[in-house]
């Protein structure tokens, strides 16, 4: 019976939440462009021949869009749309996987020094302190020229620059649940300190948290665009959106579509997280709406 209560205590606190997300207009829009755009994406080899990505044609260089090409072409004759929607491939994909692992390593350690303290806490936290002393993209920029271009260093330096922040959230959110009485009550059975960390404490501490990640996926994603077009991210002619502007920077003056539709993609994309990091953030906590 108290099994039952439960299950329908948190199914109607999902609903709430879910009802709150759905009446907020510009959560909603953003999460349908940024689902529309992950179709796409994930969709591009049914519509999209996978050789116009990096077939090269000097006699159709500079096209402006239209129906034969979309988006046009660039200075190499590729063409834009396909380049893009294989571009937002890695984009979208590599913001997922660097806010996935940040989060595991932010959440463990968090949790951690929320849970324990002193000693624990103190250790754990001037370590996040340390890497927060530097700018998020400076440390990513030297955590790159240290371990050499590629996407997979790309991704573990944006991580490491990424995960004191979640570390810190979490830890806040734990130092409030530690004394709850359900935490008593696992530690009065002989629960492990695991356990109840990862089953009790940072279940119900995670709100913040998603928060958080959804606001900071759109960082991310400005992150890599901005790497990518420093020259330090992806490398060319791998397709991302920031190495595609990149590529086109020195036309853009003479072609404007080579700089505005990358820019465009780029632009709507975080705004849209951010609308439905807000969204969240209204609807897991109501006082917090303006």
């Amino acid at each position: 019976m108290k099994n039952n209560k439960k299950k329908f205590s948190n199914k109607s606190q999902l609903g709430m939440i879910t009802f709150r997300f759905s009446k907020n207009k510009l959560a909603m829009f953003g999460l349908a462009v940024i689902t529309l755009l992950i179709i796409l994406c994930i969709t591009a080899p049914l519509y999209i021949n996978y050789e116009d990505v990096y077939k090269q044609s000097m006699a159709n260089r500079f096209i402006s869009p239209g129906s034969g090409h979309i988006f046009g072409t660039d200075q190499f004759g590729r063409d834009l749309f396909a380049r893009i929607i294989y571009g937002g491939r890695i984009s979208l994909l590599a913001g997922l996987v660097v806010v996935a692992f940040a989060l595991i390593l932010g959440v463990t350690l968090g949790g951690i020094a929320g849970y324990f303290g002193g000693r624990v806490d103190n250790i754990i936290m001037r370590i996040c302190d340390v890497f927060m002393a530097v700018p998020r993209m400076l440390l990513s920029m030297a955590v790159v020229a240290a371990l050499g271009q590629g996407t997979f260093k790309m991704l573990l330096a944006l991580s490491i620059a990424a995960f004191p922040g979640y570390a810190r959230t979490v830890r806040a959110s734990i130092m409030t649940l530690r004394n709850q009485e359900y935490v008593e009550a696992a530690k009065c059975c002989g629960t492990s300190s695991a356990r109840i960390i990862f089953k009790h404490v940072v279940p119900n501490g995670l709100g913040p948290v998603i928060v958080s990640a959804t606001l900071g996926l759109g960082g991310t994603i400005l992150a890599i665009a901005s790497l990518g077009f420093l020259g330090i991210g992806v490398a060319s002619p791998t397709p991302e959106w920031g190495t595609i502007l990149s590529e086109n920077r020195t036309n853009i003056r003479y072609y404007p579509y080579l700089g505005l539709i990358p820019g465009m993609f780029i632009a709507i994309s975080v705004m849209c997280l951010n609308f439905v990091g807000d969204g969240l953030r209204d609807a897991l906590d109501p006082r917090m709406k303006n």
